[in-house]
């Protein structure tokens, strides 16, 4: 559950930052998050020194690469998000529990008096998320999910199977040649790259 509550946090992070430096998070949705966010950090007993550790669940140096790495990167984060939030909702009681904002958060947006104010129960709040994410993979990340669930199917392959040793063998001819191919090709293109970036130095 640590785990868990440690990407819940981390997902906060990158909300947060996004709602200031854009428009792609809805008040409301990063209302529920900070709701689930208190609720499950009063409800472990997380110390501070262990969720802020500066141990990210998504490193962001992958986001430092290009622009089709990132992509990647990122649907691999929203799959993993989407599994994330999937077991959540699992881990929860038939009723689920309610959600609660404190005194000052609620005064604070004028939805309070006194007290602790209900904000919607855990499991509605998970599936909203959840939506959103599932939203956002679908439209978006299309491509970069079903790139991710093939190298998934690479991982299972039976390799003390004699049948699959043997086609392997027979494929392997051509994929030999698309993996040099491609690499050559990728080369190619830098080289133009950079001769292009040097011929506009020497014209400037």
């Amino acid at each position: 559950m640590v785990a868990a509550m440690r990407m819940v946090v981390c997902f906060s992070m990158w909300l947060s930052v996004c709602q200031v430096s854009g428009t792609y998070i809805p008040q409301e949705m990063n209302r529920t998050l900070q709701n689930l966010w208190q609720h499950y950090t009063s409800l472990q007993k997380i110390s501070k020194a262990d969720l802020f550790d500066g141990k990210l669940v998504f490193p962001r140096e992958h986001l430092k690469g290009k622009m089709e790495n990132q992509m990647l990167f990122m649907g691999g984060v929203l799959e993993a998000y989407e599994k994330l939030f999937g077991h959540m909702l699992k881990q929860l009681p038939t009723a689920s529990p309610q959600l609660t904002i404190s005194q000052n958060k609620a005064d604070a947006s004028g939805t309070g008096t006194s007290g602790s104010s209900a904000a919607g129960d855990v499991r509605s709040s998970l599936e909203k998320l959840l939506l959103k994410i599932k939203e956002l993979k679908t439209n978006r990340y299309g491509e970069q999910v079903n790139l991710l669930q093939g190298l998934q199917k690479l991982k299972h392959i039976d390799m003390d199977n004699i049948k699959v040793q043997s086609k392997a063998l027979r494929e392997l001819p051509w994929v030999y040649e698309e993996a040099s191919s491609l690499a050559d090709n990728v080369m190619r293109r830098r080289r133009r790259r950079r001769q292009t970036r040097s011929k506009s130095r020497l014209g400037a």
